[in-house]
């Protein structure tokens, strides 16, 4: 019975346990903070799946987040800035798809974990966009995000740079992310489809993936408002921080 479930889903043992672990421990931090589960889901699952399979997966995985965070935020969204954003990554994501399904695995990877490892850094030494931003300023950054989400499926790093600086507190922040994430992923999602990158053996993994992830983000949400928020953020990029390094080294040790 267990030959035929790792035939439908392409997981050994090992890789099922690592894989429910991992998607279960980011979805916690998501709940929570409303970022960060595609970055540590994608850095995670590349060390034992490929990027192209990898990325599509956190793309579905999003939108099961969002769906079930979205009714709870709907009303603390800034759809002001947020609507720009969206614009922007509409633009900028095919470009991403495109690169994804044409760029070498190792590179990929390398590409991955070099971008959550500078968003990292840059989150933990609290790096700020300047507050005067622009209309045209907002759409590019959209774009670049797009860029990033469709090639990585970590659109949502540089946004939360963005949104951290410009934004009025945390629910606020928070709630902004998981709409844009929703909007964005749905969209990468269908794009993805369109280049023949979500196989069934994929939507049978992701299916699985649900499970830990409904349960993370639920235990992840009931702590927002009984955790330090600094304290849970600096355990969030300190994780993101080792695995992108291991990631790294893996890479360059083949």
């Amino acid at each position: 019975m267990y030959f035929e479930f790792e035939t439908l889903t392409g997981l050994s043992p090992f890789m099922l346990i690592f894989a429910v672990l991992a998607i279960g421990l980011a979805a916690i931090i998501r709940g929570f903070s409303g970022f960060g589960f595609s970055a540590l889901t994608v850095t995670s699952l590349s060390l034992i799946l490929p990027p192209a399979e990898v990325v599509p997966t956190a793309f579905l995985l999003e939108i099961a987040a969002s769906i079930h965070m979205l009714p709870l935020v709907w009303r603390q969204v800034d759809w002001k800035i947020l609507r720009w954003l969206v614009l922007g990554a509409v633009l900028g994501t095919p470009f991403g798809i495109a690169f994804l399904s044409e760029v070498p695995q190792g590179t990929m990877r390398l590409v991955i974990y070099g971008l959550v490892l500078t968003a990292s850094f840059l989150l933990w030494k609290d790096f700020r966009f300047k507050r005067s931003v622009g209309r045209s300023w907002t759409i590019g950054l959209g774009c670049f995000s797009g860029l990033v989400n469709g090639s990585a499926g970590i659109g949502g790093l540089p946004v939360v740079l963005f949104l951290l600086s410009t934004s009025s507190g945390a629910a606020l922040t928070r709630a902004s992310l998981v709409a844009y994430l929703f909007f964005t992923d749905v969209y990468a999602s269908i794009l993805s489809g369109s280049q023949d990158l979500i196989s069934s053996s994929l939507l049978w993994r992701t299916g699985v993936f649900l499970i830990p992830l409904t349960l993370g983000i639920y235990i992840g949400h009931r702590r927002f408002v009984k955790t330090s928020p600094e304290s849970f953020r600096k355990f969030a990029l300190c994780l993101q921080i080792f695995l992108s390094l291991v990631g790294i080294v893996q890479v360059l040790a083949v």
